[in-house]
């Protein structure tokens, strides 16, 4: 008999690569299939109102140009909901986070974070230090990834309030303005008047302006600060040039709380072997982070860098930027992803037409491991995929089911206006707040929009295949493709058909993808079917239907068996500071059982091989930092499984 106890849920997960059984916080995981969630920190979640005017900052910039809030706190509430796991995301860009200018210019004030004041910290609009460190660390626990926005280009605005604050001219240059005829009239010139150029090609030592040594001793941080610059330039031996002094604060916050990658603002503007050496840096950072921090880390992949060199149209120009007079690889140079500006435009043709190209994109023009990042909106261009919101459900499919990695931009997946009004203009109409509070109603055009992107996004998550995989078209009609991965020791198959509604409610072929008796999952409806003879039924109504094995299995609390296990047994229960598992029969092979251990969350707990002892054919698995509560823990041999519920006092 099976007693219900009333102890929650807990997932379980079961991968195609032999010997992997894990939580969806270590799903398979490359970059070339990211769901990249792009925030402005400031105009998403307001979660802290206490830090809502800062440096005295005020609401009194032009329509839309003032801090509006939006901070740490939000996101790490937003985490801590399951908004990013429910919408599939397993990576956030946020806007830079770090201190910018404190007063407001024509322009308005700095809230988008592109204005750097002090490298160093977090602006205190958006949180502290402490913050920034449980925001990652909260993402990571989610198996999401950080990348941080980063500036080298240049400074903040010089006529702000606290700009008496000014970079000497050995840091940098404040005149021409850049012209944007070839390098020489991209690089060594201002971006636009009033935003001072960093001398990134200096290598002349040069020392700190004396504003910023006053700023950290009165924070008290001069000693700190200046030690670790020490260390740094002993290490790399480095001159102590403008860019790397950058260099080393940029990558202090992937040494410090494993930020896992960059995305690089106006890449075009900056000499490409400054980005081969930020690279380099990151790489050295973030191993060291992963060495230091076992338990934290999600996988061992290296520092990665995503660029935006604008108007970089990736299937036109292959592997080079052919634009503006330049003729550059930046992927020689840096960087394994590109963002690319060609997409929503693309967007406009049938999905046929756009699969395969990006297909051909990412599996030859690119190739060994390099990618462009697809975009529909994003916080800069004017041009973009269904300004009006009047096709939202098309915009998430093609983005979504596109191969590459995909970049949803804050709101896009609510259909957020993208035309706020109210005296807005330029860009500040692409950055409106984040409009939760349209969710509320369950038959908005933003939940509805919501529903449509999260059964996508979570096909995409739980599926490497689906963004990375190679591309074949099926049939024509009903259109239908099928994507393969097999690289790095995973193996994933999906499967995609396209319609209309109630096309799909019969049997379905599926191309001896998968064998007779194969469980599937169509993730659009949800529901669990079995191939027989060749096919599939679902009986699905919707006119889109995505098929893969489920990997996400609920594990019920009825599936607790309250009888005497069969050939398992833990103890004690409750334990303390360790829980022992033994099994009824010596003939038991160890290296053939797989065990996890979860809280009621879902998240996997014990990860650390380095954790358990094994004697004769006891596993003793060390839980000292465990904090006190139930867990659940699943033994599996043979096609048995027992399922334990344990409680640590």
């Amino acid at each position: 008999m099976r007693k219900k106890i009333l102890i929650g849920v807990i997932t379980i997960l079961c991968l195609s690569k032999k010997g992997y059984s894990q939580s969806d916080v270590n799903l398979p995981f490359v970059w070339e299939n990211a769901t990249i969630y792009f925030v402005l920190t400031d105009r998403f979640e307001n979660g802290d109102t206490s830090n809502d005017f800062a440096y005295g900052r005020a609401q009194n910039g032009p329509p839309l140009r003032s801090y509006e809030g939006g901070d740490l706190q939000g996101l790490i509430n937003k985490l801590d909901e399951g908004y990013f796991d429910d919408l599939g995301v397993n990576a956030i860009w946020i806007t830079p986070p770090i201190e910018n200018i404190y007063g407001s210019i024509s322009a308005g004030y700095a809230f988008h974070g592109y204005w750097a004041k002090d490298w160093t910290t977090i602006d205190r609009n958006l949180g502290t230090d402490d913050l920034f460190k449980i925001f990652v660390d909260t993402a990571h626990k989610h198996g999401i990834r950080i990348l941080l926005d980063v500036v080298l280009n240049h400074v903040g605005p010089e006529n702000s309030v606290d700009q008496n604050q000014t970079w000497p001219d050995e840091w940098v240059r404040r005149s021409p303005n850049c012209n944007f005829q070839g390098p020489q009239g991209t690089i060594p010139c201002e971006l636009v008047d009033n935003l001072p150029d960093i001398r990134t090609d200096s290598n002349d030592d040069v020392s700190l302006p004396g504003w910023l040594l006053s700023k950290w001793e009165q924070e008290g941080r001069r000693t700190e600060q200046e030690s670790e610059l020490n260390d740094f330039f002993t290490r790399t031996g480095k001159p102590r040039s403008p860019r790397n002094y950058i260099i080393k604060w940029l990558t202090d916050y992937v040494r410090k709380y494993g930020v896992d990658g960059f995305r690089v603002d106006t890449v075009k503007h900056v000499e490409e072997f400054v980005w081969k050496e930020l690279e380099a840096e990151g790489i050295i950072a973030l191993r060291e982070w992963k060495s230091n921090n076992p338990n934290k880390k999600l996988d061992d992949l290296d520092f990665w860098m995503t660029g935006e060199v604008f108007n970089y149209n990736a299937p036109s120009m292959g592997r080079s930027f052919t634009g503006d007079g330049f003729n550059v690889d930046y992927y020689s140079n840096g960087f394994a992803n590109l963002i690319n500006f060609e997409f929503r435009f693309n967007a406009n043709q049938g999905l046929e037409s756009i699969f395969s190209r990006y297909d051909n994109l990412l599996q030859n023009q690119l190739g060994d491991g390099k990618s462009a990042m697809n975009f529909l909106t994003n916080h800069d261009t004017d041009q973009v995929f269904d300004r009006n919101r009047e096709k939202t459900f098309e915009a998430g499919t093609k983005l979504l089911l596109t191969p590459g990695p995909a970049q949803i931009y804050y709101g896009d997946e609510t259909a957020r206006t993208l035309t706020p009004g109210g005296g807005a203009d330029g860009d500040a109409t692409l950055r409106s707040y984040m409009n939760f509070n349209e969710l509320n109603n369950p038959n908005s055009l933003a939940s509805l929009t919501l529903k449509h992107f999260q059964k996508i996004g979570k096909f995409r998550r739980e599926h490497i295949a689906v963004g990375a995989g190679k591309h074949t078209k099926l049939q024509d009609s009903p259109y239908t493709f099928k994507r393969e991965y097999n690289k790095n020791g995973f193996e994933d198959e999906a499967l995609v058909y396209t319609g209309n509604d109630n096309d799909f409610t019969g049997a379905l072929n599926v191309f001896g993808i998968w064998s007779d008796g194969t469980e599937l999952q169509d993730y659009f409806s949800g529901t669990l079917a079995t191939v027989s003879n060749g096919t599939v039924t679902f009986g699905t109504t919707f006119g889109l239907v995505l098929i893969g094995k489920p990997t996400l299995r609920i594990l019920g609390v009825e599936d607790i068996n309250t009888l005497s296990p069969s050939f398992v047994k833990a103890w004690p229960n409750p334990f303390a500071n360790s829980v022992k598992v033994s099994f009824l029969s010596s003939a038991i092979k160890l290296e053939d059982v797989e065990l996890e251990m979860y809280d009621l969350l879902g998240k996997k707990v014990i990860e650390d091989g380095s954790l358990m002892n094994i004697q004769g054919n006891i596993i003793e698995i060390n839980t000292p930092n465990l904090t006190k509560g139930m867990y659940l823990m699943k033994v599996s041999f043979n096609a048995q499984n027992q399922v334990f519920q344990l409680i640590k006092e």
